[in-house]
């Protein structure tokens, strides 16, 4: 619980810091999304629930089985940066159109927070799905490639 708890302050003081930073151009305006994470009307591609459902469960599970497999010891030492690094950068490029990429929920709240409105009531989705993808992806490496105990 004290992780949860830190990841989602930090991702509030992480937001309120780059709301700071937003907020000193001239005609920025907070209603306008703040990289919250939406879908419907609020997706940057206008993509619908179900999409961003699908494309936030499966985009965690792939990014906690990258995760999981780069980092277990029979992986070669010293590159898993590269694995879940370029993994990321995937993810990104796939989700922006769709969420605007979530994949965290502190990361969804962080900016939600200053949003308010419509951006806090959808914020339940990026916290159901990145949960969900991730008891799949634990699932998946757990009887795709981890030793048996």
């Amino acid at each position: 619980m004290p992780y949860i708890i830190s990841q989602i302050a930090s991702g509030i003081v992480a937001g309120g810091i780059l709301y700071l930073i937003a907020s000193g151009k001239a005609g920025f305006d907070v209603s306008a999304g703040f990289a919250s994470n939406g879908f419907g009307e609020h997706s940057p591609g206008k993509y619908s629930f179900l999409a961003a459902l699908v494309c936030e469960i499966v985009m965690t599970a792939f990014f906690l089985l990258v995760i999981m497999e780069a980092t277990d010891k029979r992986s070669p030492q010293g590159f898993a940066f590269i694995a879940i690094g370029l993994c990321l950068t995937l993810i990104h490029l796939i989700s922006i159109p769709v969420t605007n990429t979530s994949v965290n929920p502190a990361r969804s709240t962080g900016v939600a927070v200053f949003v308010g409105g419509w951006a806090m009531s959808q914020l339940w989705l990026f916290w159901v799905a990145p949960i969900v993808g991730g008891i799949i992806g634990a699932s998946m490496y757990r009887f795709l490639g981890s030793e048996e105990d």
